[in-house]
């Protein structure tokens, strides 16, 4: 448990490798995720704000809350009108019944839902919403799996809410993202397993990950990278009580 709370804790000292090397989220997934007329949004886990600026950018109502104010602080910049709280999914620092819907990107994970999800359902209006949204590396292209094998591989991330939620529905989008070869290295650098590696052993890595891109015939001689993801998305809605 110490060493899953050392990675659940690592991102504020990658923020700006964060901000730089993560991909944003594509809008289909958000169409899935958001019902009509949502007017407050909160982005909880929000990191350096990927999900936040695009909620924004919907004329939505957002406010923002993560546990690691490095990462806000990335987020603040982005976003400067958008309201942020340090807090987390098990203590989230709002009002009963204050938002419409609560999305987690990259970060259920992390969290203890015997306590986050009755945490939710409290700052939750009355048959309010957590959506839950990931994006996992495609696989199914040559040189994305070999980038597996170098920094390890992504899998399927679980969806289980359970009451006062209703049933889960589900969804995956893929999607492709345009990233140059230091965005790439960023993307590589976020990562909590990585974060945490002795210098030494970060350094190798990296290495090993500029080898790849300066050698597969997919990568070699190009400016910019074709990265397919799989975006896997899940929402339930509060049950009448």
């Amino acid at each position: 448990m110490d060493a899953f709370a050392d990675r659940a804790s690592s991102f504020g000292t990658a923020a700006d490798a964060y901000e730089r090397g993560r991909p944003p989220y594509p809008e289909s997934a958000l169409d899935f995720l958001l019902p009509p007329g949502s007017p407050k949004v909160l982005d909880l886990g929000a990191g350096t704000g990927k999900l936040t600026r695009q909620i924004r950018a919907r004329g939505l109502d957002v406010v923002a809350v993560d546990p690691s104010d490095g990462m806000l602080g990335e987020l603040r910049r982005a976003v400067p009108e958008v309201g942020t709280h340090v807090g987390t999914a098990e203590n989230i620092p709002l009002p009963d019944a204050s938002v419409d819907v609560v999305l987690v990107a990259q970060a259920w994970h992390w969290v203890d839902p015997a306590l986050a999800v009755p945490e939710i359902a409290r700052v939750l209006t009355p048959g309010g919403r957590l959506g839950l949204i990931w994006n996992l590396r495609d696989e199914r292209t040559d040189w994305v799996k070999r980038l597996g094998t170098i920094i390890g591989r992504e899998e399927r991330r679980e969806t289980t809410v359970g009451p006062p939620f209703g049933p889960i529905r589900a969804d995956t989008f893929g999607w492709t993202h345009t990233v140059q070869p230091d965005e790439l290295l960023d993307l590589v650098a976020s990562r909590s397993r990585v974060i945490l590696l002795p210098k030494d052993e970060r350094a190798a890595l990296l290495a090993q990950v500029r080898q790849l891109t300066s050698t597969h015939p997919a990568l070699l001689g190009r400016d910019t990278y074709a990265l397919p993801y799989l975006t896997q998305c899940a929402y339930a809605d509060l049950a009448d009580r």
